[in-house]
């Protein structure tokens, strides 16, 4: 599909048409199909949908890359699907696309699971190298994206406190790069958010892929 922008995303797509619409955003670097290990579990109760966002994989890499931009792009995918409302599962960089959709657009989202990241905050990390061998991303998208986490967003940690969807946080314990204490933070600004730890690192549904797919599902599903 073309976003408003003109940029053309891919996607994939499995479950039940009849499914309530579940949309997976994955992390810096990866693409939709990134969150295989968990699709065949979540595809059991939803319609789920893992596009590949700007710079990645079979959609455009226009060269412009930012959250906002994302943010747009997933806005105008949902509109073209006819998704009026949709869980909402983000990993890192998607993870906080994930976020402003919640905060910015709260009608949109039903439920919010958010994987090992918090709103952007300042820090210092470096950008790598790109490396030799081909990539199936931009890396354009990889020192835009890195500038913005180290530049910190106030906007968006004050806008945690729009969220009205159930959100479920999930960390990755101690052996994860992301500061814990800022997943606390984070969860703590959100008006109905639960934590949750998996110590797995920080691509928890890859290295624990049962564990996650079983945590997010019986929260999910859980009488009300």
């Amino acid at each position: 599909m073309v976003t408003a922008s003109g940029v053309h995303l891919a996607y994939e797509v499995s479950g039940s048409p009849d499914a309530p619409p579940m949309v997976l955003l994955h992390a810096l670097g990866d693409r939709g199909s990134a969150w295989a290990p968990v699709t065949g579990r979540f595809a059991e109760h939803f319609r789920v949908y893992a596009p590949d966002l700007r710079g990645h994989g079979g959609s455009d890499w226009p060269g412009t890359y930012s959250f906002q931009l994302m943010h747009a792009d997933v806005l105008d995918l949902l509109d073209h699907l006819g998704l009026d409302t949709v869980t909402l599962v983000g990993h890192s960089m998607g993870g906080t696309v994930a976020y402003l959709i919640a905060s910015q657009q709260p009608g949109r989202v039903a439920r919010l699971i958010v994987e090992d990241v918090p709103p952007p905050f300042p820090r210092e990390r470096a950008v790598p190298e790109r490396p030799a061998e081909p990539l199936d991303f931009d890396w354009a998208v990889v020192p835009a994206i890195i500038g913005q986490v180290n530049a910190g967003d106030p906007a968006a940690w004050a806008g945690l406190s729009a969220i009205t969807a159930p959100t479920l946080l999930i960390g990755g314990g101690p052996g994860s790069h992301i500061p814990q204490d800022k997943l606390a933070a984070a969860a703590a600004l959100i008006p109905r958010c639960d934590l949750v730890t998996i110590p797995a690192g920080h691509s928890v549904h890859a290295a624990s892929p049962a564990e996650f797919a079983s945590t997010v599902l019986g929260w999910l599903l859980a009488p009300a």
